[in-house]
C-alpha cells in the first residue's frame, strides 16, 4: 500500500495484476482469483502441518512466486478534483452556473390555454422556449410542431397528470408553452409611434391574473394597445394569459421610473387623464371621453389612491341602481373602453 493510503478508514480496493516473470506468461495456469488451473509445483510442494504458519493465519509464501498473479492495493480517491466543476451526479454534462440559470428563469414564464397559445404562436413564435402538449390537443397544433421541429425547439406529448406538474394547474387546456417574457415599452418609445386616436389603460394596484386577463380581453377587443402598468410581468402570468384567450398577444405593457411620472408623461404628450370612481364624477353616458386619453383604474376595494386621483383631467362613472358597492373591475373596463370605442372609432 502506498503512502498516501496510509491512516485513511476508507475501505482499500483490490485488483489483480499479471505478473511479467517467467511462469506469468503460460496460458492456463492457475487462476487465483477463480481456483481453477493447475499449480506448477503441486508435485514438488511439501505438505505443512497447521501449526507450521505463522501467526495470524496466513502463510506469508503462499501466491508468491508460484502465482502469475500479483495483488495491488490502491486506497479508494475521496477527494474531489477542485479544479472539476460539480455536475450533480451527471456525467457528460456541461457545467452550469446557478446564478446565470436563477436569471434565466426569471426571464421565462409559463402559458397555457388553447386559445392563448395558439394566439402566442401565430404573434410570436420565437420566443418558445419549450412546449407540451396532450395527444388530443395535437392536431390542432400541427403548424406549431412542425415549426418547432424545425427550429429546433423541444416539444413533449404527455399525459394529464404531467402537464399539470409542467404548467402548475390543472386548467391548462391540454397545452403549454415555457416562453421568454416581454419587457416593458418605455413611454417615450410608446409616444414615439402613437397613433392620432390612442386609449392607452393605467392599471395602479391591480395584480389579481384573472382580473388583468379580463382586461386584456377588452382591450384587444376594443383596440386599446397600451397598459401602464409598475410590473411589465403582471401580465405575462399563464392565469392572466389563459383568461385573455388570446387578448394578450394584441396588448403591450408600457412603464415608467413610476407609476406617477409615467402618467405625467403621458398628459405633457397631450393625453388626457381619465380617472374612474363609483360615487362621483360625469355619468359615462354624458362624458366626452378625448380620442387620446388615459383611462387609470384601481382596486376594486381601495379604488385608486388620493394622489392618483387628483392627477385626473376627468373623471367619470358608470351608472347603475346601487345595489351593488362597485362593478368588477375587468368588467368596468369593458363598459368604459366599449364607450370610448363607439364614440372615437365606430
Amino acid at each position: 500500500m502506498n503512502d498516501e493510503s496510509k491512516g485513511k478508514s476508507s475501505k482499500v480496493k483490490v485488483m489483480y495484476v499479471r505478473s511479467d516473470d517467467e511462469g506469468g506468461g503460460s496460458k492456463g495456469g492457475y487462476n487465483p482469483r477463480t481456483g481453477k488451473g493447475p499449480r506448477q509445483d503441486d508435485a514438488r510442494r511439501p505438505s505443512r502441518h497447521a501449526d507450521s504458519k505463522p501467526r495470524g493465519g496466513r502463510d506469508r509464501s503462499e501466491g508468491r512466486s508460484d502465482s502469475p498473479w500479483r495483488t495491488v492495493s490502491r486506497a479508494p480517491n475521496t477527494t474531489p478534483d477542485a479544479d472539476k466543476p460539480d455536475h450533480g451526479g451527471i456525467s457528460g454534462k456541461s457545467f452550469i452556473d446557478p446564478e446565470q440559470l436563477r436569471r434565466q428563469r426569471m426571464e421565462e414564464t409559463r402559458v397555457y390555454g388553447e386559445n392563448a397559445c395558439q394566439a402566442l404562436f401565430q404573434s410570436r413564435p420565437e420566443c418558445i422556449v419549450r412546449a407540451w402538449f396532450v395527444q388530443s390537443v395535437t392536431p390542432r397544433f400541427r403548424d406549431a410542431l412542425k415549426w418547432m421541429a424545425a427550429n429546433r425547439k423541444a416539444y413533449h406529448t404527455v399525459d394529464e397528470a404531467e402537464l399539470q406538474k409542467a404548467s402548475g394547474t390543472e386548467h391548462h387546456g391540454g397545452v403549454c408553452f415555457l416562453i421568454k417574457k416581454r419587457v416593458g415599452t418605455p413611454v417615450s418609445e410608446w409616444l414615439a409611434k402613437a397613433d392620432e386616436k390612442d386609449c392607452v389603460l393605467a392599471l395602479e394596484g391591480i395584480g389579481n391574473p384573472h382580473n388583468l386577463g379580463g382586461i386584456m380581453r377588452s382591450c384587444a377587443h376594443f383596440g386599446a394597445k397600451g397598459v401602464l402598468v409598475d410590473d411589465a410581468a403582471l401580465l405575462e402570468s399563464g392565469a392572466a394569459v389563459r383568461t385573455a384567450e388570446g387578448g394578450a398577444e394584441h396588448v403591450q405593457a408600457i412603464t415608467d421610473e413610476s407609476f406617477a411620472a409615467g402618467l405625467d408623461a403621458f398628459r405633457r404628450a397631450g393625453y388626457t387623464i381619465v380617472t374612474t370612481s363609483s360615487h362621483k364624477g360625469t355619468s359615462l353616458s354624458q362624458a366626452e371621453l378625448p380620442a387620446k386619453m388615459v383611462l387609470v383604474l384601481g382596486q376594486e376595494r381601495d379604488g385608486l389612491s388620493d394622489s392618483t386621483f387628483q392627477q385626473g383631467d376627468l373623471s367619470v362613472s358608470i351608472g347603475g341602481t346601487g345595489n351593488v358597492e362597485s362593478l368588477n373591475v375587468s368588467v368596468a373596463t369593458g363598459i368604459l373602453l366599449a364607450e370610448w370605442w363607439r364614440q372615437n372609432k365606430a
